[in-house]
């Protein structure tokens, strides 16, 4: 997808909507612009549309329930505002949407969730099902039972994670601020909007900023997840939930926002399923020969100079450039103990050195994702 017209003719989207304008910057939910949202996604599914929303708020929400003016820390109160925050949220969004005669379904998801290979094709059939079945899937991070090592940690990241789930066309992010600047706008007033650009563009993440009080997520975290969310070909658009009719003038070709486009073809689902695990077990340092040969072919031993992590067969693991940069990540065929014994050997001394040989290769071509 290379332009805004193809992204209002694309058929599935991901609309993310962000934790300062479902609750009106923390005052409780905003019950107006949700109607509105509520309103223009009801029009988008008489245009023939499919939608998954990605809705923050529930911290929020649970934080105006009890007057707490300030995002908690700790994990266990923060659990707790996302427990009683969810509840409002999810009534308010049903409430909304049967005005439309329109089905909601809430799917709460942790990173174990989606990195788990059955659990994460089991979260794609089910959401593919309530598509088919004219349902608008509400998805949220399980806040309430999840850690802080499996916590996806921002819903930003969650709704590139879900359009790669879903394969959706695009990914519409909704922000209180007008899309991706040159400059941060609140410090520089002659800071100028970036319209469109690639997802890929590193410049993009030298001008993001943090997030702000009520959320966890800033255009950092928009931009990564636009990168993301390319790797299954979507594009992403960045732009103001306060915009009227925000999301009837996306499928109208109007220009607003920041638009991120995908540079490359998606990748397979399983490849896909590879590059978005968020959580490694291990990495390899490769050296330049192995480094060269990975856009063609498996991962040998005798390429690997250097292992770091604990790991077991199976596991996710990062191959690292000269420079410590990641290049791929992939299932790798041995245990950390045994990758130690045969690094930087031919395959054919493997059962020498083992004494038994289970792969020619540490990380089948199958199982490997260059990112």
């Amino acid at each position: 997808m290379t332009d805004r017209k193809a992204l209002a003719e694309s058929k599935r989207w991901v609309i993310k909507i962000g934790s300062s304008l479902i609750t009106n910057e923390g005052q409780g939910l905003d019950t107006k612009a949700m109607q509105g949202w509520a309103q223009q996604i009801a029009e988008l599914r008489n245009q023939g549309k499919e939608i998954v929303l990605v809705s923050s708020g529930a911290v929020a929400e649970g934080m105006a329930r009890m007057g707490w003016t300030k995002r908690p820390r700790a994990l266990h109160n923060l659990q707790a505002a996302a427990a009683l925050g969810q509840m409002g949220l999810i009534q308010q969004f049903e409430s909304c949407f049967q005005q439309h005669k329109i089905h909601t379904a809430q799917v709460l998801l942790t990173h174990e969730d989606l990195s788990d290979r059955q659990r994460y094709l089991n979260a794609r059939s089910t959401l593919r099902t309530l598509l088919s079945l004219g349902a608008i899937p509400i998805i949220n991070e399980n806040d309430t039972v999840a850690t802080e090592e499996i916590r996806f940690g921002d819903n930003d990241t969650l709704a590139a994670l879900v359009a790669n789930l879903v394969e959706a066309d695009a990914v519409i992010i909704l922000t209180d601020q007008q899309g991706v600047y040159n400059k941060d706008p609140r410090s520089h007033s002659d800071a100028e909007l970036i319209s469109s650009s690639h997802a890929s563009n590193p410049e993009l993440l030298e001008v993001a900023g943090d997030g702000g009080l009520l959320g966890c997520g800033g255009m950092r975290t928009k931009i990564t997840a636009a990168q993301r969310a390319a790797r299954s070909g979507a594009a992403t658009l960045i732009a103001s939930g306060a915009e009227e009719d925000v999301l009837l003038k996306v499928a109208r070709s109007e220009t607003l926002g920041t638009l991120l486009t995908a540079d490359n073809s998606p990748i397979a689902t399983r490849k896909q399923w590879l590059a978005n695990q968020l959580k490694v077990q291990g990495s390899l340092t490769l050296d330049t020969g192995a480094c060269a040969a990975l856009s063609k072919s498996s991962l040998l031993a005798v390429g690997v100079s250097k292992i770091s992590g604990q790991f077991q067969r199976g596991d996710v693991v990062s191959c690292l450039n000269t420079d410590g940069h990641e290049i791929a990540r992939g299932l790798i065929n041995y245990k950390s103990s045994e990758v130690d014994l045969i690094k930087g050997k031919a395959s054919i001394e493997i059962e020498k050195l083992l004494g038994y040989v289970d792969e020619a290769e540490l990380i089948h071509r199958d199982n490997l994702v260059l990112l």
